[in-house]
């Protein structure tokens, strides 16, 4: 067989396969066909020289917000997420909803080189502005038979259902929004993705009626086998770590009994609690980017402010990360990179329903392949706390496949590395 392109003396990475070492990967007809050591350059239309580098299944962003225009300020353009940071499928937390997913599937769907996946938000609404607006997220604002509706006649499409706990809409309402997601994820046999640990209030507000550390207990009552909970690594109160610095014993629960784990990596993460939390043996199943309009310095849609009117409730956007970086922290905490490239390929898929389809690099599927850049030095990473951990191992986005075309990583919101 002559194939179309061969991507050459790369480090293959492909926890679905168990395959870990230097092995070369063939392409024709924008499929992967072969995976094997020593493959001959003359075999191939086009080589890509991938020495010294990670060659992956396409990575899978399980924590994007890029329904742009329509979720205002917070959503980011797909493909400057996507292909052209070295990430071949993205789902969308939360972002279109029953109301809006006909839109979201003509202009983010079907109009990106990246492949686009969505955990449908619970509320009618989806993402406005990032759940900034709390009178449009109340049990009112939630219909179980139509988002149900959508999920199961956009099947190819919604994979789960998002949900916030958030200390404003339990102050107001208590636990009755994350009953009905709840009711909505069983109905649609799909996983409920649940956002944890951004616990302060609007800046009008005051959080201290209310102890962060009750939120856990309720929310677990109501996780069936595979939801997921987000963001266990969080500065912010009420997630895995509680206010006396250990391991919240119902996550140990609820992780038994079959929940997930998502490092939303974003500006919610604090090496100080990853810090805690994998010592205590509490390692993430999947990991996400968590990019959007707040945390990412992005030019802004015409006609909209320059600054949020409750500015200091936002994040300063000017946060430079990326899902690679993402891994690169995780390594950097001492995950082994098996293990990181799960939480981004092959963990992903079955997140979303799609094991053999997407995170695998098994012959026959679409050619979704990630080329890393592996560099060695010292780097120094710091988290919105302002924690800084040193790091010896650095990995960038090189390119990708997306079903065989070919993409460089050239979105200028890549971060640069920092020197230590």
């Amino acid at each position: 067989m002559r194939y179309d392109l061969l991507i050459r003396g790369g480090r293959v990475v492909d926890p679905s396969q168990q395959l870990n070492g230097n092995l070369d990967v063939a392409v024709k007809d924008g499929r992967i066909a072969a995976v094997a050591a020593g493959m001959s350059a003359s075999a191939a239309d086009r080589v890509l020289d991938a020495t010294g580098k990670l060659v992956l299944p396409g990575l899978i962003d399980t924590h994007a917000h890029v329904f742009q225009y329509v979720t205002g300020r917070f959503g980011l353009e797909a493909d400057m997420c996507g292909v052209q940071s070295g990430v071949t499928t993205l789902i969308d937390q939360g972002g279109p909803s029953c109301m809006t997913l006909p839109a979201f599937r003509e202009f983010v769907v079907n109009a990106k080189k990246t492949r686009v996946l969505t955990f449908l938000s619970a509320y009618l609404v989806g993402g406005m502005e990032g759940h900034y607006f709390p009178s449009l997220y109340k049990p009112d604002c939630v219909d179980v038979d139509a988002t149900v509706r959508a999920a199961v006649e956009n099947a190819d499409l919604v994979k789960g259902f998002k949900a916030h706990a958030e200390i404003g809409g339990f102050e107001r309402w208590g636990v009755e929004v994350m009953k009905l997601a709840a009711e909505i994820g069983r109905r649609a046999k799909l996983p409920l993705y649940i956002h944890m640990g951004q616990l302060w209030p609007l800046p009008s507000e005051r959080a201290d009626r209310m102890d962060p550390d009750s939120v856990f207990p309720e929310i677990a009552a109501l996780l069936k086998p595979g939801d997921i909970v987000a963001h266990p690594f969080s500065r912010h109160p009420g997630s895995f770590v509680n206010r006396n610095g250990e391991v919240n014993a119902i996550a140990r629960e609820a992780i038994a009994n079959g929940a997930k784990v998502d490092v939303g990596y974003g500006s919610h993460f604090s090496f100080k609690m990853a810090r805690i939390a994998l010592d205590a043996g509490i390692t993430p199943d999947t990991l996400g980017a968590d990019m959007h309009g707040y945390n990412t310095k992005v030019p802004k849609p015409a006609g909209t402010p320059d600054e949020h009117p409750d500015k200091d409730h936002m994040f300063a956007g000017t946060t430079r990360f990326s899902l690679a970086s993402g891994m690169t922290a995780m390594l950097a905490l001492g995950l082994p990179l098996e293990h990181v490239v799960a939480t981004v390929t092959s963990n992903c898929a079955g997140m979303a329903g799609m094991e053999g389809v997407i995170g695998t690099l098994r012959p026959g599927v679409e050619a979704d392949v990630t080329v890393l850049n592996d560099d060695r030095g010292r780097w120094m990473l710091r988290d919105n706390e302002g924690t800084e951990v040193k790091a010896d191992r650095m990995l960038t986005p090189a390119c990708c496949l997306r079903a065989g075309i070919r993409y460089d990583a050239d979105a200028t919101i890549l971060p640069v590395p920092l020197a230590a």
